[in-house]
């Protein structure tokens, strides 16, 4: 029988059909993800190569100096070639070489080592800012999925609303305003979904750029990733930060390094020495000639070179420490903050899963069996199945974030782990 009332339900079927098919996807693994990320990331192969070109530099700053070849002619007067005809006319070779005062060429060495050690461990800090970066946008890109799961899992609620509002209508116990009212939500669930359709492409741009992919590459349906226990205190985390963070670690060599800069420094007020020798060809009944020869420079202005070289490394130094207390104080403050969102989560997830969400759903089924009977109005089933449906996204919003927490944990700390998944349906 074609009613009014049936009528509008055959087109809001038809255009929740048209609007918001489930979303099918190949499975999507953090796993391959951050292996790939290791790989191609621009982040972390720029900073590979730094650490390559930074050991390059190693036996460059131990080396002697370049040897200095010399060779000429002397000529005794002007007005003709006298070679082998004078005395003083010759052909003359020479080779020096520049020896650096002893422990010099050490500290140089030490300066270098310590300058690479350093950008090594900024190397393994990238990495580590890597994986939490794909780890969060991960999990955000689940929640993005999951959210469009719960929003399809809700329309068939939201159709039971409906057919019991244009059951009474057509049984003239209700207005056919609560018809629409029904049909209202389920228009708002569609708005929702195109919302988080939007979300999951930008997710899906940002993640391909730390895969080092082409940003339209298509990417799978992330697998949830199982809840694991974090028993780690605060103290153990801030303990185990000071220790093993690549932070803590890169500003140790810089300081290491600048206290061999400074010990540099001081060397400067000693003088190197340069060794010559030198032969004189000649011809005829001239005997050759040989020479040997030193030079030391002489460190003649050391009130406004070498001195102030010294107050310079001392001042780099000092930087260097500064720098190092400014991240253990960094590094203090975001362990402690992100604690404090992960503990916050937990609770969060335990007050949704453990009380909100089934005394809510309760709430629902009794307010529907008393709409159907005519007990309720119907903005109060509607109102308990918005409240259903907000908890339920809120609470996979908090699992999201308690990840995201313990990945940026594991980041600082330096003890990234690789993360065990499940299928789409583990709890």
């Amino acid at each position: 029988m074609w009613t009014p009332g049936n009528l509008i339900k055959i087109i809001t079927v038809g255009l929740f059909l048209c609007f918001s098919s489930p979303v099918l996807a190949q499975e999507l693994k953090l796993n391959d993800l951050i292996d790939e990320a290791l790989k191609n990331n621009p982040e972390i192969l720029a900073a590979q190569a730094r650490v390559e070109a930074a050991k390059y530099k190693i036996p460059q700053a131990k080396s002697l100096p370049d040897p200095i070849v010399m060779f000429g002619y002397q000529n005794d007067g002007w007005n003709e070639y006298t070679y082998g005809e004078s005395t003083d006319s010759q052909w003359m070779f020479s080779a020096s070489q520049m020896f650096p005062f002893p422990g010099k060429r050490s500290l140089k060495e030490k300066m270098a080592e310590k300058d690479a050690e350093s950008i090594e461990a900024s190397y393994e800090a990238t990495k580590l800012k890597t994986i939490a970066k794909v780890k969060e946008l991960y999990l955000d890109l689940f929640l993005a999925y999951k959210n469009i799961n719960l929003i399809h899992d809700k329309t068939s609620l939201f159709s039971r609303i409906e057919e019991a509002a244009l059951a009474r209508y057509s049984s003239g116990m209700a207005p056919q305003q609560e018809v629409i009212m029904a049909q209202t939500e389920k228009y708002m669930l569609i708005e929702k979904e195109e919302m988080f359709k939007q979300k999951i492409q930008a997710l899906e741009a940002m993640l391909n750029s730390a895969l080092g992919r082409e940003v339209n590459t298509s990417l799978g349906q992330p697998v949830e990733p199982v809840s694991a226990a974090f028993p780690a205190t605060l103290d153990e985390l801030l303990k185990k930060a000071y220790t093993n963070s690549p932070e803590m670690k890169a500003r140790e060599k810089m300081i290491a390094g600048a206290e061999a800069k400074v010990q540099m420094a001081k060397r400067e007020y000693y003088p190197d020495f340069t060794i010559n020798a030198g032969v004189g060809k000649r011809r005829g009944m001239y005997d050759d000639m040989w020479n040997l020869t030193t030079t030391i420079n002489i460190p003649l202005y050391f009130w406004s070179k070498q001195r102030q070289g010294v107050f310079e490394a001392q001042a780099s130094l000092s930087e260097a420490q500064s720098e190092l207390e400014a991240v253990k104080l960094m590094i203090a403050s975001a362990i402690r903050d992100n604690y404090s969102m992960f503990k916050a989560a937990e609770k969060l997830t335990e007050l949704y899963q453990g009380a909100l969400i089934p005394k809510t759903y309760q709430d629902f089924e009794l307010a529907i069996a008393g709409y159907v009977a005519g007990k309720v109005e119907a903005i109060t089933v509607i109102s308990r199945l918005k409240s259903l449906l907000d908890y339920e996204l809120l609470y996979w919003g908090q699992v999201t974030e308690r990840g995201k927490a313990i990945a940026r944990l594991e980041a600082i700390t330096g003890e990234a782990h690789i993360v065990s998944t499940v299928g789409t349906g583990g709890k």
